[in-house]
C-alpha cells in the first residue's frame, strides 16, 4: 500500500537567485503511511507551516516532490490541484476561519456543494458530523454565538466534510485554553481513528504530539528526527 502523503527532497526559497534570498525548507522527508497520525513539532519560524502549505497543494516546492496516495503531483495544473484539495485533503488552522455570515450547519454544507454534492446528502452529513462532536445543538447559530472550543469543532466537521483521506492540520488547539484544548484534541483524536484518515497535525504542545503514532521535527528547514 502506498503512502499517505511522501514528501520528497522538498526545497523552498523565496526570491531565489536575488540578493533576499530566503531558503525556507531545505530537503525536508516525510512520509506518512496510511491510517497514520504524525506530529509535526517544530520551533517558531522553522517552516512548518511552509511544510504543510505544500503537501496541502497551496503552495508548490522550489524542489522534490510531492505523492498524494502514490501519485505524484507536484506539478499538476491549478483546476487538478483544487480537484485534489476539495476531494482529499482536509485543512485545519490555528483559528477556525469560519464564515461568519453562516450558521455552523451550512459552514460545513458549503464545502460539500462545492464538491458536487446534492444539498440534502450535505445537510445529511453535516449534521451527523456536528453531532459526533457534541455541537448538534449549536447547528443553527453563528460562530460568534460558538465558543472557541465549539466554533473548532466545527472547523473540525468542516475539514471532514468531503470524506478526505489526508488530514493537515496547523496548530489545531493553539488558540485554546489547555482544558479545552485537551477536549477538543480528544474530539480531534476519536474522529480521526473512526475514520481511518492520515493526518499531519503540527503543534508545540509536546504532550499532545506524544499522544500521536509518531513524532517528527523540523528543524533549519529539514526533518532531523523521527521516532
Amino acid at each position: 500500500m502506498s503512502d499517505a502523503l511522501m514528501l520528497e527532497g522538498i526545497e523552498k526559497v523565496y526570491n531565489r537567485g536575488e540578493p533576499g534570498e530566503i531558503e525556507v525548507l531545505k530537503g525536508a522527508d516525510v512520509a506518512i503511511r496510511a491510517g497514520e497520525v504524525v506530529a509535526l513539532v517544530a520551533p517558531s519560524g522553522a517552516g512548518k507551516s511552509t511544510l504543510l502549505h505544500i503537501a496541502g497543494l497551496l503552495d508548490t516546492p522550489s524542489a522534490g516532490r510531492v505523492m498524494i496516495s502514490g501519485e505524484d503531483v507536484s506539478d499538476l495544473g491549478d483546476r487538478r490541484r483544487t480537484a485534489l484539495r476539495r476531494s482529499k485533503i482536509g485543512f485545519i488552522y490555528q483559528f477556525h476561519h469560519l464564515l461568519p455570515e453562516f450558521t455552523a450547519l451550512e459552514n460545513i454544507v458549503l464545502p460539500q456543494l462545492a464538491n458536487g454534492v446534492t444539498q440534502s446528502e450535505a445537510r445529511t452529513r453535516a449534521e451527523m458530523l456536528l453531532d459526533r462532536v457534541g455541537v448538534a445543538p449549536r447547528a443553527a447559530h453563528r460562530p460568534a454565538e460558538l465558543s472557541g472550543g465549539e466554533q473548532q469543532r466545527v472547523a473540525f466537521c468542516r475539514a471532514l466534510a468531503n470524506g478526505p483521506a489526508l488530514l493537515l492540520a496547523d496548530e489545531p488547539t493553539g488558540n485554546l485554553d489547555p482544558d479545552t484544548s485537551d477536549r477538543v484534541f480528544d474530539t480531534l483524536m476519536q474522529l480521526v481513528s473512526e475514520t481511518g484518515l492520515s493526518a499531519l497535525i503540527a503543534t508545540h504542545n509536546v504532550a499532545l504530539a506524544e499522544r500521536m503514532d509518531r513524532v517528527v521535527k523540523l528543524d533549519a528547514g529539514r526533518i532531523v528526527t523521527s521516532k
